[in-house]
């Protein structure tokens, strides 16, 4: 087997030695630090050793289809074995090399796959963007099928952007205890092992700019994203990262039936004032609705009308909702005045914010809403916001609670807003 255009950095080294120590690796760290690329070619190293079979695992099959079967496995090829001829089967989506053995991918949300992963067994079984799969009992019954009777060593490995500490990754593989029972881990210092990645240690691999945008991000996405931590969901916050996560991760929907464009406007118009939130979200088919963009800003009356109107058409909106407690008729008019010919639909907030913000938190909790990449400083806001203890009104919060609310039909009662 004849390697060549990949060349570990000592990160990477260290990390090769972690998955090849212990029955179970966590790799966790910030974005593009390389730990889906070091996996996958780990597993074809082990693949070519011996014939036996391996499973690349991800919550969504429609996830790991794109972003592994058309994406890191051919770039794993074709940087690091150039010379090795392999079948990329489309129809059952597995890969298969010289010597018989074989990778296969699969989603835990697709009931077909999943059964024919539970019929066979594995040498290795890596769970990809393992924080995506909240629920640590998935992962258990998969691990029931790490039973192949090969050469090798059978291994479990794991990779992640850090999600909060209330996840299993963390309890598991930084805590040593059990999901629910909080009880030790057997093993855990023989057994499991973990290793950081970040975008530092992957440098020569990344545009110039890259580490740059990551050092703009929010703090929160920054501490995650950049700095590859494990963080503490804000006690009392109606969102939380696994919330986010999984919005993230939610299958592309289709048919489209509706967009809106959400506007909360600032109270002032001065240094000090704050952001006009301008954002837009869609329904789909099947109770599935998308947070599509946001493009909230610092600016006066006339720029937030003018990105507002300009966001209706570049999305082909089918309304404007703005709120009317701040200012009545002032966006309706401002709106109008503007040329908007469009139609408007006015909200007027009787509830308290907690009482309108809590029905649309509920709605990502039920796996309803989709996030768009994009979106970091918005999901910050989200998981910000503490009803209790927030006294700045969050802005971006309030497009998106006002776009849903009218989208869904949640929290409406009888008076409505």
């Amino acid at each position: 087997m004849m390697t060549t255009n990949f060349k570990k950095t000592n990160q990477q080294i260290k990390a090769t030695k972690v998955l090849s120590s212990y029955k179970h690796s966590l790799l966790f760290g910030g974005s593009r630090s390389g730990k889906t690329f070091l996996a996958v070619r780990s597993i074809i190293v082990r693949a070519c050793k011996v014939k036996s079979r391996h499973l690349i695992a991800r919550f969504r099959f429609n996830a790991v289809k794109t972003s592994i079967g058309m994406d890191t496995l051919p770039k794993v090829m074709s940087l690091c074995f150039p010379y090795l001829p392999y079948k990329l089967n489309k129809t059952d989506w597995y890969v298969e090399l010289p010597n018989g053995s074989q990778i296969w991918l699969a989603g835990t949300d697709d009931k077909e796959r999943t059964e024919k992963v539970l019929g066979t067994e594995f040498s290795t079984i890596y769970f990809n963007e393992s924080s995506q799969f909240s629920d640590y009992e998935t992962i258990t019954i998969l691990l029931t099928r790490l039973a192949e009777n090969t050469e090798l060593t059978n291994r479990a490995w794991y990779d992640c952007n850090p999600p909060s500490k209330n996840h299993w990754s963390y309890l598991i593989f930084i805590k040593g205890v059990m999901p629910k029972t909080k009880e030790p881990v057997g093993k855990f210092k023989q057994n499991y092992g973990h290793c950081i990645m970040n975008p530092s240690h992957n440098i020569d691999n990344l545009p110039p700019d890259y580490i740059e945008m990551l050092e703009n991000l929010p703090k929160r996405q920054r501490q995650r994203f950049l700095e590859g931590k494990f963080l503490l969901d804000i006690e009392g916050a109606l969102w939380n990262q696994e919330m986010i996560d999984n919005a993230l991760a939610r299958d592309e929907p289709w048919q489209l039936k509706r967009t809106l464009v959400g506007v909360d406007p600032a109270t002032t118009d001065n240094d000090d004032s704050d952001m006009w939130g301008i954002g837009c979200a869609q329904e789909y088919n099947n109770n599935v609705y998308s947070v599509e963009e946001d493009r909230s800003l610092k600016a006066s009356p006339a720029v937030a009308i003018q990105v507002a109107i300009n966001l209706y058409n570049d999305r082909n909106a089918d309304a404007i909702v703005v709120e009317t407690n701040q200012g009545g008729k002032m966006i309706t008019e401002l709106l109008r005045n503007a040329g908007y010919t469009g139609r408007i639909i006015e909200v007027h907030a009787s509830k308290s914010k907690f009482a309108r913000a809590e029905p649309v938190s509920a709605l990502y909790e039920q796996g309803q809403i989709k996030h768009r990449a994009g979106l970091d400083d918005l999901e910050n806001e989200l998981m910000e916001y503490v009803p209790a203890t927030s006294k700045k009104s969050p802005n971006r919060l309030d497009w998106l609670v006002w776009c849903l609310t009218e989208l869904t039909g949640c929290g409406l009662s009888a008076g409505g807003f």
